[in-house]
């Protein structure tokens, strides 16, 4: 499946998290556009919660936040320099 994406290399499988969900240096994150509609009903555990219009969306540009802004919410989460952060979410993203 993965070989239909641009970059596969940077999509993981179930198998791979469930392998390294105790990995200090993983961090799991969802991604939602409504999260008392998924996050709050069910989630991976351990993982934090990125509130898309809240968290990610600069609501001036109506894009993603600037990359200096992705860090600093990222830091806030525990995602550190050298941390594998692997995001899901709703709206097949």
């Amino acid at each position: 499946m993965s070989e239909e994406y641009a970059h596969p290399e940077v999509l993981v499988e179930n198998d791979w998290l469930e392998l390294h969900r105790n990995d200090p240096t993983v961090r799991v994150a969802e991604v939602d556009y409504d999260p008392n509609a998924n996050y709050q009903m069910g989630h991976i555990p351990g993982s934090v919660l990125f509130d898309w219009r809240k968290d990610i969306n600069d609501p001036v540009r109506r894009d993603i936040l600037a990359p200096e802004q992705l860090a600093e919410l990222f830091s806030r989460s525990g995602v550190e320099p050298g941390s594998t952060l692997v995001l899901y979410g709703d709206f097949n993203n």
